[in-house]
């Protein structure tokens, strides 16, 4: 049986955009969305490695207590990543990424405090991130509850402390970001009625949408697939 990551893609002789971003909040499926993406592609992929965090299961359980700690970390994490991505440019010139830089501040406004969130923007403004522009950033959006299905599906113990309103929260900063993000094409996903993880169609009809995008703002927001 094929390995769904492994998909078979008809490009019809369409080229994939170079450099692919995957966003959206805690639950949804970005990273999925990365390594399928990259499997069909055969891409480099850039991802964030949330395990590595020493902070973040202290954060699920008090968010007050440890969210500067957790933030700071991440934000060192995804620069250095960054930095990497940049020393190679030349040997690796396509890849697929499950975070996009810019968006680490919301986070950051919705995690911390007013005197914590000065000082985080301090550190993020002199790290001086010279982040590359993807050539496609595919935001996906899921309602509250099929993120927090998702995430209890998905089984990791310290993510069960995530409620519905904070959830909400991130919705709510993700929208406000994207409604006014234009540094590099962007395709909205309405991910709460399809199944990118398993469906070979849902995922096979994403793509082939995909690879037609060359600029602007796109909407995929399937119901059903004939």
């Amino acid at each position: 049986m094929q390995d769904k990551d492994s998909v078979s893609i008809d490009l019809k002789g369409r080229t994939p955009p170079a450099y692919i971003a995957v966003e959206g909040p805690i639950g949804v499926g970005k990273t999925t969305l990365a390594k399928r993406l990259a499997a069909s592609f055969n891409y480099q992929t850039i991802l964030e490695s949330a395990e590595d965090n020493p902070f973040l299961e202290r954060f699920y359980q008090n968010r007050k207590q440890a969210a500067l700690a957790t933030q700071l970390f991440f934000l060192f994490q995804r620069s250095q990543k960054i930095h990497d991505l940049r020393q190679t440019d030349i040997f690796e010139p396509v890849r697929v990424a499950d975070f996009l830089i810019e968006k680490d501040p919301l986070f950051a406004r919705v995690n911390l405090d007013r005197d914590e969130f000065e000082l985080y923007r301090k550190v993020y403004d002199q790290l001086t991130i010279d982040a590359p522009r993807p050539d496609l950033v595919i935001y996906l959006q899921a309602a509250p509850d099929v993120l927090l299905a998702r995430i209890e599906s998905r089984g990791i113990a310290a993510e069960r402390q995530i409620n519905r309103d904070y959830l909400e929260r991130l919705n709510e900063v993700y929208s406000e970001f994207f409604l006014y993000y234009d540094e590099a094409p962007l395709l909205i996903v309405n991910a709460s009625e399809i199944d990118l993880a398993n469906s070979e169609a849902d995922y096979s009809h994403l793509v082939d949408y995909m690879l037609d995008i060359r600029n602007g703002r796109h909407y995929f927001n399937p119901t059903f697939f004939g």
